[in-house]
């Protein structure tokens, strides 16, 4: 086996780790992982990724959980240049893609800030994975024309989204942190014109062993949620192509 190519010190890689399945690790994703000096990783990579970091690697978990942050987000854009100070190798692991919902742009511009080399490596983000394993095409010629990745958490606490772009016909939409607001979404979604009996879903683990999808519509979804005792991480999608499930499903029957 060849040796992991050693990674210049002082520089920091945001890698996205996937959806969860170690196995949708992209190649250079894997690569990086073995050869750094410092990992700096988050709640939602998979189980077994962490397990290709070298034995002496520094391991930091910097997980954001529901209402519970490990590390405030500003110490770890500070932690970052604390640990390409000191000359090491970083990565920034990030499950998904580090681009989608991650926060990587604000921690770059704090590399950027304090004049911190950096590179990024994308991943399978988790409405795509997550969608595949459930068998939901995102875009699909007789059901949506279009696909839309939207925060179910904003900033501010809030969920004031563009309700009326969103609850267009002929798309699907994927709604990243949404199951705390999953009632909100379903109200908003419905008095913008969609039909109650539109179809919604929501996928938990997606891609990993335990990965569980909710069949619903947008009339029912959050009382399925609240009877389910479903809760994060997962994804809800809606629109036509969730109806899609029950013929396209092939991990969930394995």
């Amino acid at each position: 086996m060849n040796t992991p190519k050693q990674l210049q010190g002082g520089k920091v890689w945001l890698v996205g780790a996937g959806p969860g399945d170690p196995e949708l690790l992209t190649i250079k994703a894997a690569r990086l992982i073995s050869s750094a000096d410092a990992i700096v990783y988050d709640h939602l990579v998979g189980d077994g990724i962490m397990d290709l970091a070298r034995p002496d690697a520094r391991l930091i978990y910097a997980g954001k959980e529901s209402s519970r942050h490990t590390m405030p987000q500003d110490s770890i854009n500070q932690l970052l240049v604390d640990l390409a100070n000191e000359g090491l190798s970083v990565v920034r692991l990030k499950g998904g893609d580090p681009f989608i919902f991650g926060r990587g742009g604000e921690e770059l511009e704090t590399l950027v800030a304090s004049g911190i080399p950096f590179e990024v490596t994308p991943g399978v983000t988790a409405a795509a994975g997550c969608a595949a394993y459930a068998g939901f095409p995102l875009t699909h010629r007789d059901h949506a024309q279009s696909v839309t990745f939207v925060t179910g958490h904003l900033k501010d606490g809030t969920v004031n989204l563009d309700w009326a772009a969103l609850a267009r016909p002929c798309q699907t939409v994927v709604f990243y942190m949404g199951i705390g607001a999953a009632e909100e979404i379903c109200r908003q979604m419905i008095n913008h014109g969609l039909p109650s009996m539109t179809p919604a879903a929501v996928i938990r683990n997606g891609t990993q062993a335990d990965q569980r999808t909710l069949l619903a519509t947008l009339g029912t979804l959050p009382q399925r949620i609240v009877e389910s005792g479903i809760k994060p991480p997962a994804l809800i999608v809606v629109g036509s192509v969730v109806g899609l499930h029950e013929k396209l499903n092939w991990f969930e029957k394995q």
